[in-house]
């Protein structure tokens, strides 16, 4: 190799190696900033309720959390609900748009970021009114968003953590877990049913038989559910579901 070919090799080598650097400098500050910016949400719009009644999840009369949905609104009128799970990296607003499209890439005050927002199907009724609600999140590096979704499949996990809180303008609720397992972004899981109905039935009943952890809870086929859905990379186009039965548990005046 004579000296111009081995001269210009480096400064290739040396154009990739700092192109790369640059890049993962740009990615892990975009993390922060990120987390940065949900952290500031949840300190700005959230605050921890000093009660007993939070001190055990699953038999909590009211939420560990409040919102103030007044003053999301005035930041972004999508504002579904606010999502929380004690002891995890979850707690995070939830938005509902027009489409699927935008959230994947805009945060809960439309800002445009690769972390996006949790958002629910946009097919979906409006105030988890459906008897399924489906609320999408990306799996971050970090182990932001759903990113820890997959920490389900341990029965001692879910154990340790066998309640979300779901919070609305409307109605708060404990969501209480009952199935949690890898399948594909093409699978009849993700299938909307309004109401009850025998399908519904034996939905559930498949939910249960195929989960990764054996739950406490039982779902109820007349009551209403969530599916939490985000990537994963056992396979192509591979997804970990969490399911959750949704318990209100205290009006909103």
């Amino acid at each position: 190799m004579n000296k111009k070919i081995k001269g210009a090799v480096i400064i290739l080598l040396c154009i990739v190696f700092f192109s790369s650097v640059t890049l993962i400098i740009q990615i892990a500050a975009g993390y922060r900033m990120t987390d940065a910016l949900y952290k500031e949400s949840a300190e700005t719009y959230t605050a921890e309720k000093k009660t007993d009644s939070a001190k055990d999840g699953e038999d909590a009369e009211t939420a560990p959390i409040t919102v103030d949905f007044d003053e999301l609104r005035k930041v972004n009128e999508d504002i579904a609900g606010w999502l929380y799970c004690e002891g995890t990296a979850i707690n995070y607003p939830v938005m509902q748009g027009e489409d699927n499209d935008f959230y994947l890439n805009h945060t809960y005050d439309k800002s445009p970021n690769r972390a996006g927002s949790l958002f629910v199907e946009a097919l979906n009724a409006p105030d988890f009114a459906d008897s399924n609600t489906i609320i999408y999140g990306h799996h971050m590096k970090d182990g932001s968003m759903f990113a820890s979704l997959r920490k389900w499949a341990d029965q001692e996990y879910y154990e340790e953590h066998p309640v979300f809180w779901l919070l609305t303008p409307k109605q708060d609720y404990r969501i209480l877990l009952f199935g949690g397992y890898t399948t594909s972004a093409t699978s009849d899981v993700y299938t909307i049913f309004q109401g009850p109905c025998p399908e519904l039935d034996e939905y559930l009943k498949a939910v249960c038989a195929r989960s990764d952890f054996r739950a406490g809870a039982e779902p109820d086929s007349n009551g209403r559910f969530v599916l939490l859905s985000t990537c994963e990379y056992d396979f192509e186009d591979a997804r970990y579901v969490l399911h959750g039965m949704l318990v209100p548990v205290k009006d909103i005046e």
